[in-house]
This record gives structure tokens, sequence and C-alpha cells, in this order.
């Protein structure tokens, strides 16, 4: 026989809700593992005191009970199931699974009895139903009658909130049936009552989920939250873990309480109790106990009078009465030295910390993601800005949370950290020997070489170097797109590799131009215009014919309406099925006949198209000789235009160079005085409509030599 039995999918009924998970059952005890919180019960097999076999809802169910009163319950099983497990109890627990089956016989009277943590309603030896005692918040009597109500469930759509029963009375003298009813009820109800004096009270701590400052007050069961508008009672038993984080600051301290099921306040739930505590705040502690008490309470863990950091006293109290570690960052530690890292989720911004066993965000919402309840993990390319990527993270149920806005520089050790942890990376694919090594109860710390990451390691240091290089440069930034494992090129098209600083020096514009880094143009291809399918679409031409119908169009127009009568209301789509039906069951004869009309309906559309492409061509070429004749006279128009231009132009130029040169030809003189300039110019006139005038004649000339 086998030491071991596991069993997917069960169910563990805790507090009115069906849990899944996995069992085990060995040598040792049983073992069951919450797949939604994580936690793990763990039964020694000296403490098992029965085992009961019974049909249930789904499907099977095996109930456990222990020497000390407590009740497990798990279903699930398959009926098959029953001989495999009665032979394993029998050889390694000593116990007999005996076979009850629940009463379904629907009597309302019956007989109570209590059994450690169970009420069990009872119709002669069988059990009607059983109420775990530790699902009830209040009970109530009255006259004749017990009244019990119980705490709400939240992942139940309906849930049981109040029970009656009805109790005779007795003819015992002295012994009233309805207080010793409830009596019982209440020593093993999960009935939180602040009677007595607390073990010790914090005063003003501030709570960053629910906000506030409130008062702690310890009691030995539960934890009391007085704060000026709500109080809360928190009973140690819902208290999943403990998580001591340091800020990213290194000058205070998160202490998160993880609850399960998580306190209420109107719709808000919350799952997680944050604390925040300065490092510098000190406090001197006087527990309400002799130190007999304390001794034999906490065996050494807590003394009477302690004092130390605020933050250390809570912890260490938390510890001691919850009976659970604290857990720690480990040995991941981020680019900055911090044991976190600086990221946004939703939004707000928060600190993501990778722990031993799984990623804590804290705080708004705070999250707690285990590493056996994930798929994979994705490195993603921030949406924003390229100094930045996105770390994601999908779990089995498909749940996905994505952490924004990291630092590029987190990028090496945080994929260091997530390799290391054997978490199955998307981008990279899942490569053989990457694949979790978990135990389904348990975590493993093993590494193995993997010559990917020694390549990245190598790539980040070659990045951080070029970083370095360029905040000691010009410090300008370059728009990198984020892709692990690829050479960073686009820097090398953008700038020249040569270039230097620009000179300062008056050497020329020439000079200067040389000097400075000269930007190469990208390289842009021209990106060719779409073609258009069809440039002007053509419209459909009234005046054309129509096509022709097959036969079986036109028989159904000719029936439409004979097979709307026959069948009154029918649908477009029916009378489409019924009309191809009635064509296929239709002889071939009657089909024959449609033929032959649609065969006369196809020669005339062939007639009607020959006249119509006649008639069409011919404006065709019409049009064609119209649009020919256009373009010959905006032709002819276009060189007119061009010729005038040419003609003004020259104009122009002549008249502009004879100015140049009169102004070219300037003596010393004219441009010394004014007044002799303009003389000069004056005489230059003269001189000039002289020269231009015809010779003299020679009586003219004789009268002036007279």
């Amino acid at each position: 026989m086998a030491d071991t039995l596991e069993f997917n999918e069960i169910y563990q009924e805790v507090k009115g809700s069906m849990n899944d998970g996995r069992l085990r059952l060995s040598r040792q005890g049983v073992i069951f593992k919450n797949s939604k919180t994580g936690k793990v019960d763990n039964i020694q097999a000296s403490e098992l005191a029965e085992g009961v076999w019974r049909r249930v809802a789904l499907g099977h169910g095996l109930k456990l009970l222990t020497k000390n009163g407590h009740v497990y319950k798990y279903d699930g099983f398959r009926e098959s199931e029953f001989d495999k497990l009665s032979d394993f109890f029998k050889a390694h627990y000593r116990l007999e699974l005996a076979e009850k089956d629940l009463c379904v016989k629907g009597w309302n009277w019956g007989t109570v009895r209590f059994g450690g943590q169970l009420l069990s309603f009872d119709i002669g030896e069988q059990p009607v139903f059983e109420i775990p005692l530790s699902n009830v918040s209040q009970c109530t009597t009255g006259k004749n009658e017990v009244t019990l109500e119980f705490h709400q469930n939240d992942d139940a759509e309906v849930s049981l909130m109040e029970v009656r029963f009805y109790v005779p009375p007795t003819q015992e003298d002295g012994v009233d049936p309805v207080e010793a009813f409830a009596q019982n009820v209440l020593s093993k109800a999960d009935v939180i009552q602040a009677t007595g004096d607390a073990i010790c009270i914090f005063r003003e701590l501030q709570c960053l989920t629910p906000r506030g400052r409130y008062d702690i007050r310890i009691y030995p069961t539960f934890l009391h939250l007085h704060g000026k508008t709500f109080d809360y009672k928190i009973p140690y038993t819902t208290v999943l873990r403990l998580f001591l984080l340091p800020h990213k600051d290194q000058r205070q301290m998160f202490f998160v309480i993880s609850l399960d099921p998580p306190i209420k306040q109107g719709q808000t739930r919350y799952h997680f109790l944050i604390l925040l505590f300065s490092k510098d705040e000190d406090i001197s502690l006087t527990l309400n106990m002799n130190e007999e008490e304390v001794e034999k309470r906490f065996e050494g863990r807590l003394t009477k009078n302690m004092s130390g950091s605020l933050y250390e006293m809570v912890s260490r109290v938390m510890k001691a009465l919850v009976n659970r570690k604290i857990t720690v960052p480990g040995n991941f530690q981020g680019h900055s030295g911090a044991q976190c890292i600086t990221c946004s989720y939703k939004a707000s911004s928060g600190l993501l910390y990778p722990l031993e066993r799984g990623f804590i965000y804290v705080h708004k919402p705070p999250v707690h993601i285990r590493f056996d309840e994930i798929s994979f993990v994705n490195f993603a390319r921030g949406t924003t800005t390229t100094r930045s990527f996105d770390f994601e993270i999908e779990t089995k149920q498909g749940t996905q949370y994505t952490f924004s806005s990291i630092e590029r520089e987190e990028y090496g050790k945080l994929f260091d950290f997530v390799n290391a942890k054997k978490l199955n990376i998307k981008n990279r694919g899942l490569k053989e020997g990457m694949k979790q090594s978990y135990d389904e109860y348990a975590d493993s710390d093993e590494d193995q070489h993997d010559a990917y990451l020694e390549r990245m390691k190598e790539e980040g240091k070659i990045r951080e170097e070029n970083a370095n290089d360029s905040s000691d440069g010009s410090g300008e930034e370059t728009d990198e797109s984020f892709n692990p494992g690829e050479e960073d090129d686009d820097v090398a098209e953008e700038f020249d590799s040569n270039a230097s600083a620009s000179s300062s020096s008056g050497d020329g514009d020439s000079d200067r131009d040389e000097k400075k880094p000269a930007k190469k143009a990208k390289i842009v291809k021209d990106r060719k215009p779409r073609k258009k399918q069809l440039e002007s679409k053509k419209g459909k031409d009234p005046n054309a014919p129509k096509r022709p119908m097959s036969a079986y169009m036109l028989w159904l127009n000719a029936n439409r309406e004979k097979i709307k009568s026959d069948h009154p209301g029918i649908s477009i789509t029916d009378l489409s099925k019924k009309a191809g039906e009635l064509w296929k069951a239709m002889s071939k004869e009657k089909k024959e006949e449609w033929d032959r009309k649609a065969e006369d309906a196809r020669r005339d559309y062939e007639k009607a198209m020959k006249e119509y492409s006649v008639g069409s061509k011919s404006e065709s070429s019409k049009t064609e000789r119209s649009k020919k004749k256009k373009k010959k006279q905006e032709k002819q128009t276009k060189g007119r235009v061009e010729k005038k231009g040419a003609a003004s132009k020259s104009l122009s130029s002549t008249k502009s160079s004879a100015k140049s040169m009169s102004e070219s030809f300037k003596s010393k003189e004219f441009v010394s005085s004014d007044e002799s300039s303009s003389g000069e110019s004056k005489k230059e006139d003269s001189e000039e409509e002289g020269a231009a005038s015809p010779p003299p004649s020679s009586e003219d000339s004789a009268s002036g030599s007279d």
C-alpha cells in the first residue's frame, strides 16, 4: 500500500464557505492546502479520533474529529474512493472509517447533541444537519426559545444568518433547559465580548488601511481597534500572516496584518490591516499581567516590562498572541539599495516587496501574491515613457496584476530575482528546465544555471555603462524601446559617432558648421499614396438594362404570396428555407417550364445590351473629342501666358541693368557733395539730350561762329 494519498479539487468547509484546495494523507497525518489563501491545515495522525464517510451535495465527504474537539470537513470525493481511504485509515491511523448517511425525512423535531465544536441536530441515530459553533456570532434566549445568529459569509451568494430552536420545558426543578442550551453554545461560539482588562494598549497608532489613527487594545483572544469614528474587533483566529516591511526611505516601517475573513465597514472589505511606524519612536511597555502568568502563557516570548522601538513592541506582542511567524523581505536588493521597488498599481503609487515566497504591494490597494499561485510573469514596455517598464503577473485563476512605472535600472535585479525563484517568464517563453519545481505543499529554493540570464547580466552592465557615459555628456535622453536581450542601435542611427563639442571661436560660418555634431537625417521611406480602388466610382446608369433573373428567382417571385398565405406569420429566413425545400421537391417538368422563361429573359437582356452598348459608344466618342479640343485650347492659352511673362521679364531686366550701369559710373565729385551732384546730374541729362538730337545745320553753325 502507498504511504501517501493525494486528492485534487477537494473542498474544505470553513465557516459556511467551501474553499478548494489539495488534500494529502500520509503516515504522519493529514495536510490540506487552501488554493485561495495558501493556508495549510496540518492534523497529526496521533490527534485523529474518528473518521466518518457520508454522502453530501458535492458527491461524498470525509469528516474528521480530533481528540481536542476540532472538526474538519472535506467534500468532493468520488464514491469509488471509499475503499482506498478505508484501507488507508485502517493501515496507518488504526481507525475504522464509518459510513453515516444524513437523515432526509424532512422532520423538524429531534434531539440536539453537543460534541466538541459541533452542534448536531439528530433524528434517531441519523444527523439532519450540523452547525459549527465557531460560526455563531450571537446567541439570545427567550421563553422556551434560543436564537443563533451567524457571521456573514462574503464568499457565498446566499448565507444563513439565523436559526431558532424551540426548547420544551422539563419537569426537573432548578434546571432551565433554555439557559443550559445557550451556555453550551456560548462556550464554543466565536462571540467577541470585551470583558476584563486589556493585556496592553498602544495609543494613537497611524493606520493606512483602514485610514485613521486608532488605539489598539490587545486582549487574550482578539484585537480591538478603537478610533474616533469606527471600532473593529479582530479575532486572532482570522489573522493569516504578519509582515514587517522597511520603507524605502529607511526611516519608517510597515507592519501588515493579513486577515481572512476581512474586517467590514459597510460594503467595504479590508483584507489587510497596515500600520505605519517611525523608526525613531520608542516606547516602554508594561503588560497587565503578573510575571508568573506572563511566563506561563508566553513561555519567555514576552516579559512583563519591555522597552524598545514602537514597531518592534507591536510586532513582538502580535507574534506571541497570534502564534505566527513574521515575514520580512529576503535577500532582494534593488538598484537604489532598498529592499523594495517603487511602482504604480491601478491609480496610486506604492512599493512592491519581492519576498522569499511571494510578492506584496503596499499600500493602496494592498496585494499579496504567492509564488505557488503564479502562472507566469511578464516584463512589458512602459506605455508612457521608455525610462520605465511594467511588471505583469498572471495567476493560475486568470487574475492579472500590472505594476507599472518601474525604473529601467531595476530590470536586471528584478529579472535575476524572478529567474532564481523559477517563475515562468512570458517574454522568454517556457524553456526546458524552467518549469516551476514547487512542491504542492511547500516552496523550493533550488537554483540552476541559465545561459540567457548570464547574457542578460552582461547586457545590463553595458547598458549601465552607456547610461553613465551619456549622463556625463550632453544629458540628452534617447527614445529607446524596451526589448530585453536586444542591443540598442537607435542612438548610432540618429547621431554621428565622431561628434565633438561645437567650437566657440569665430573662424567663420563654414568652420563652425564643420565642428558641430551634424545630425544625420533619418531615412524615411517615401510613402506611396494609396491607390484609390476606383478614382471616380462609376455610377450605375439607370438606363442600362437590368440583369435577367434565374429560373428559381422567377418561380419564387411568382409563388411568394402563396407561401405566405399557406404559412401565416412566417419570417423572411424561414420563408426562404421553405421556398428552397419546395423548389428542391419540384418535378423536372415544372422546373423546365421556369428554365424556358429564364432563357427567354436572358435573350431579351442580351438584345437590349447590344442596343445600349452601341448608343453608349457614340456618346463616349463625342465626349472624348470635346475633351481633346478643350485640352488643346488650354495648352494654347498657357503658351500665350508664358510668352507674355518672358517678355515682361526681359524688359524689367534691361531696365534694371541700365540703372545699375548708371549708378556704377558715378564720379568722386558726385559722391562728395550733394550740390555738385545735383548740378552734374542736370548737365549729364542735358548732354544726353544733345547726343540724342540730330547734328546742327550749316546755317546754325555759321551763325554760331559769328
